[in-house]
């Protein structure tokens, strides 16, 4: 029987107890009956996993009365009430109260179990909300917050705490949407330069022509369009943090440039000759390989060494599932505020849903699933297949490609959680050797990336 399939059953006739003790627990709940309500109030705490059913008519003290002090322990405990026709009225204004529901006699077996059911369905999402509001609220140190109790969220956590106060240079890699940008948050609200700007500049998204006075400043009559004097990026972060993302964008030439003014810790505007100091922290970010790219001549390798003092390395979303709740809640708590609407809770079958998707655009993607279903709420569901439109949905909307995707994900799950050790992974999964290293090869698995 699993836990948090638990039923009080409340009623003074021994013979209704015992029916309906016998019914629910067909339906593989488990069930604690009493006689009166006085014996069932000390089983009662705010985190009870089940539901209570309770007659109203009940000597000494009943139904109605149990409501109120049941709602003194817990308000979103799901109360059931079981009514007589002349109680039906009362039954409706207890549901204004606050209990859950209202069965009237005579009533069906599938009644009963199908009411409990959503009933427990209900207070398990309410339990599970209260813990990743406790598990956030552990987060909850000032400046961005990196959310995730998966262990490589974990030791990401714990080498920002310990190197954001050294003021070395970071590269920080992960794909698209995983949450680069947010570490250096992190890395610059957590170090003595928080009370200093934090900049951030896309590479690839400042054309060639004009990235060099964008990062380095220019002088007035530096070239044709020069008017006036121009204070760069790496100005105007003196004494606090530059971000670079995308550098792997970044041209050839203004990496030598780059290269130098992270060497020197100074900078010359163009069309200067005067030398500026810097006091500096850069955090590059990139989406690609660096050495690879260095390798096949797209990087400069002295400025892929210079930039790997520190390298973090963020995972995919897809690689971490068991972050996807406390992940989606913490974005409901956060569009719930910024749109003034109330968070809905989803369904268990869209937890599912969430759990078994591949997320190609990892954190941002669930981010703004988050901010729809606010925005929408009861209006907008989603499944897994409502998920797949739009992301290669002919290729991916069949069952080969969720077993796939699932696959990979545990295999990386699995090297994360063993630091990239083969025998761990074996052992884990309970692979042989030759299989596990032809699913790794399959997927594009390294255990090297890993460790």
């Amino acid at each position: 029987m699993e836990v948090g399939k638990k039923v009080l059953f409340i009623d003074d006739e021994i013979h209704i107890r015992q029916a309906n003790k016998q019914t629910l627990e067909l339906a593989d709940l488990d069930v604690t009956c009493f006689d009166c309500v006085e014996n069932a109030l000390p089983q009662l705490t705010t985190d009870w996993p089940g539901v209570v059913i309770c007659d109203i008519r009940l000597p000494r003290m009943d139904g109605l009365e149990f409501l109120l002090l049941a709602q003194k322990i817990d308000r979103d405990l799901p109360v059931i009430l079981i009514t007589g026709h002349g109680d039906i009225s009362m039954a409706v204004q207890a549901m204004r109260d606050g209990a859950y529901d209202f069965i009237e006699k005579p009533y069906s077996a599938e009644r009963l179990v199908k009411t409990v059911q959503r009933a427990l369905e209900k207070r398990m999402l309410t339990l599970e909300n209260r813990i990743l509001r406790q598990e956030l609220e552990a987060h909850s140190a000032p400046g961005p917050r990196i959310i995730g109790k998966t262990p490589p969220m974990v030791r990401l956590r714990a080498t920002v705490a310990k190197i954001a106060d050294t003021g070395a240079d970071i590269l920080v890699v992960g794909e698209t949407g995983t949450g680069k940008e947010l570490v250096a948050r992190s890395l610059h609200e957590h170090s003595k330069r928080r009370t200093k700007n934090f900049v951030a500049v896309n590479c690839g998204a400042v054309p060639e022509s004009i990235i060099e006075s964008e990062l380095f400043g220019h002088e007035a009559g530096a070239f044709t369009d020069a008017k006036k004097t121009r204070i760069g990026k790496f100005e105007h972060a003196n004494g606090g943090t530059l971000l670079l993302d995308e550098i792997e964008s970044m041209p050839l030439r203004t990496q030598v440039h780059l290269l130098r003014v992270l060497q020197e810790r100074t900078l010359e505007r163009l069309g200067s000759n005067k030398l500026i100091s810097l006091n500096i922290r850069v955090i590059a970010a990139s989406k690609t390989d660096l050495l690879q790219a260095a390798e096949a001549g797209l990087f400069r390798e002295d400025l892929y060494y210079r930039l790997n003092v520190v390298c973090l390395e963020i995972p995919p979303l897809r690689a971490r599932l068991e972050d996807i709740p406390l992940l989606f809640h913490h974005f409901l708590l956060l569009a719930g505020h910024r749109y003034q609407q109330e968070a809905p809770l989803p369904k268990a079958s869209q937890m599912d849903a969430l759990m078994t998707y591949g997320w190609p655009g990892n954190v941002r993607e669930l981010r703004n699933l988050a901010e729809r279903y606010v925005l929408l709420g009861s209006q907008y569901g989603w499944s897994l297949d409502s998920l797949l439109l739009g992301t290669e949905k002919e290729q991916k909307n069949n069952l080969t490609y969720r077993v796939d995707r699932f696959e990979q994900g545990l295999l990386e799950q699995a090297l994360l959680a063993s630091n990239g050790s083969i025998k761990d992974v074996m052992d884990a999964l309970e692979l042989p050797r030759k299989t596990l290293y032809d699913k790794m090869r399959k997927y594009g698995l390294n255990k090297s990336d890993y460790k």
